[in-house]
């Protein structure tokens, strides 16, 4: 009865899971470079919110009221940090998002394969999807590029460490070159997107020129500017 009595304990279960999430490195002084992340939500609106969002303060030195401040005029503006990183753990309060370390840009560097990496399992470099990417819809793939057949809906997002090809309409956001590609491209035969950004650089429909849309169109970085042209 005793034995019978017993509640079974039950195992917790956990699982790890890693996201893409923006990085903000604010820069002195603090209002102007807050008057441009308004400028960017004016120009597309809504663009941050629910997104995960990092705050590197290493480029500032911010009190205890100053970082709070800061926290609460981003929140005003919709958007929620998950985390922050390059402070001292002393300046946080509990209240505040925590202390985060060990982020990484995941930039790739070239190195000479191992003789013990040869009979290894290679992982692909590439991402094909023979269907459309629908509103609502995220797909990442960090590896390399990614190539859809179909189009992608208004409200979906692509994110590729190397080039993405559309061979139908780009309405959403596409976000190439995320794992420090410079060289990545943007390639699509309708262009109607909400956002294109390649290696941290973005331009949002606003910026586009509007002869381009509705037509093929690839974007590139020339330096550290994005060029968006049509596409012969």
């Amino acid at each position: 009865m005793e034995a019978a009595a017993k509640v079974q304990r039950q195992m917790v279960r956990l699982r790890g899971r890693s996201y893409v999430a923006f990085v903000f490195t604010p820069t002195v002084p603090v209002q102007d470079w807050l008057h441009e992340i308004d400028a960017t939500i004016a120009r597309s609106p809504g663009f941050f919110a629910g997104r995960p969002v990092v705050i590197d303060l290493s480029s500032v030195d911010l009190s205890q009221a100053g970082i709070g401040h800061l926290l609460t005029s981003l929140q005003d503006r919709n958007i929620r940090v998950l985390g922050i990183e390059g402070v001292e753990e002393g300046r946080l309060t509990p209240a505040m998002p925590p202390l985060l370390s060990g982020g990484r840009s995941c930039v790739v560097e070239p190195s000479a394969p191992k003789k013990a990496d040869v009979k290894a399992e290679t992982k692909p470099t590439s991402l094909l999807l023979d269907s459309p990417v629908r509103s609502g819809q995220t797909v990442i793939f960090p590896d390399g590029d990614v190539t859809i057949l179909g189009s992608v809906g208004s409200g979906a997002e692509v994110v590729a460490g190397g080039s993405i090809h559309v061979y139908g309409a780009l309405r959403g956001r596409a976000m190439a070159g995320v794992n420090g590609h410079t060289s990545a491209r943007i390639y699509c035969q309708k262009i109607e997107a909400e956002l294109l950004a390649i290696d941290g650089f973005y331009q949002t429909a606003d910026d586009i020129d509007a002869a381009l849309r509705g037509k093929p169109a690839q974007a590139w970085l020339q330096g550290n500017t994005m060029r968006i042209t049509a596409l012969n």
